[in-house]
């Protein structure tokens, strides 16, 4: 069901109807097959580069879109609810170009952002390590200075587009403590970097999930982003948007089980009238879509506030927290209206419970996330 939306200008009508248009006609109608093979879907994000669709909420100066958050995450929403895979890694890609966009100097962004915005590469966030995941401060990658550059040495893990993607923002340490971690530009062809085989994951499978191991590789220090020390900063602000991303895909997700749902309650009959009139029934699928709205209004509340300039990090926060919540709920929910068909592979719904699941987890845990709001609380 096509959600009507409140947008800005014609201008975001127009494009909410292309992704659409791209959405229907392009990722739905090879979404089933790919996650089912778990293969990788050659030509698509070639194909939303070049409709645009990858560099949305960034500056036209350097190849972007100019379009307020708010629209860039009903574009993602409605990726994600034809292919929550490919909609994740879009947001990681917009996550992917923000060090550069915020804090490279323009030497740098002049070098790297029009073929990063344009879609001619395409990138991957690599914060995480195997004993450092939400602490991040406890990374142990290293970077160490030379005449030459930087020689890093470490692992990175859980990295979307891990061995596809075409560069990388790595942080690593290049100093002690929390102010001792940096933020590197590292392309994919660099010498002594090796990726590990992708996860087996239980949903998100058509895009791989990789650790990246780092052998003494040297990376120029004009690939330095920032100054040394600002890692966890520019990974932080980076993260707010990022958790804004999950948040729109997490809403995808759920309105596509709530669809299947829909649908199939109006189809299926019992004890003489269609399942969707029985009270019991009705109840659970409207619980389901007061879910949904709920949550798509409070990621919208927080991009408008990064829109206008206001603080939005606890907002980020309650955002990804409620939505992707709400995304495991109404996923598991929509499982149970189809029952035993529910628990099949014939029918989305199960996929979509399975990929609900890691939106949860990614980009902060939920626990994270209430840790995140309680300090603000703690501190107002």
């Amino acid at each position: 069901m096509a959600v009507d939306r409140l947008l800005p200008t014609a201008e975001a009508h127009d494009l909410i109807q292309l992704t659409r248009d791209i959405a229907d006609k392009v990722l739905a109608p090879i979404a089933d097959a790919h996650e089912k093979a778990e293969t990788y879907p050659d030509g698509v994000f070639a194909t939303l580069g070049e409709a645009g669709l990858l560099s949305l909420p960034y500056p036209s100066e350097w190849g972007g879109g100019d379009q307020p958050y708010e629209v860039y995450l009903q574009v993602l929403e409605e990726i994600a609810a034809r292919w929550a895979a490919v909609a994740v890694a879009v947001s990681v890609h917009s996550l992917s170009c923000h060090p550069l966009m915020m804090f490279g100097t323009t030497e740098q962004q002049q070098r790297w952002l029009p073929d990063m915005l344009g879609g001619n590469t395409i990138g991957a966030y690599s914060l995480s390590e195997p004993q450092a995941g939400s602490d991040a401060a406890a990374l142990s990658c290293k970077a160490t200075a030379t005449p030459d550059g930087y020689r890093i040495s470490g692992t990175k893990a859980w990295i979307t587009h891990g061995g596809v993607a075409d560069f990388y923002n790595l942080f690593a340490r290049t100093g002690e403590g929390s102010r001792g971690i940096s933020c590197f530009l590292v392309d994919k062809n660099t010498p002594g970097l090796s990726f590990g085989k992708p996860e087996e994951k239980m949903g998100l499978t058509a895009i791989p999930t990789t650790s990246a191991h780092y052998d003494d590789a040297l990376v120029d220090s004009g690939r330095r982003i920032g100054e040394e020390g600002q890692g966890l900063q520019i990974a932080f602000s980076a993260l707010d948007s990022g958790r804004l991303g999950i948040a729109a895909v997490a809403v995808g997700l759920a309105q596509a089980a709530l669809d299947e749902a829909v649908a199939y309650a109006k189809e299926r009959t019992a004890f003489g009238r269609k399942i969707i009139d029985h009270q019991g029934l009705g109840f659970l699928l409207a619980d389901m879509a007061a879910a949904v709205d709920s949550a798509r209004a409070t990621y919208l509340d927080a991009a408008r506030r990064r829109d206008a300039g206001l603080p939005y990090s606890r907002n980020a926060s309650v955002a990804k927290l409620v939505a992707t919540d709400a995304a495991m709920k109404v996923t598991t929910d929509a499982v149970q209206v189809l029952g035993g068909y529910g628990y099949t592979r014939d029918f989305r719904v199960e996929r979509y419970m399975r990929e609900a699941k890691i939106t949860q987890i990614f980009e902060g845990t939920n626990q994270i996330q209430r840790l995140v709001i309680a300090r603000t609380l703690a501190g107002s």
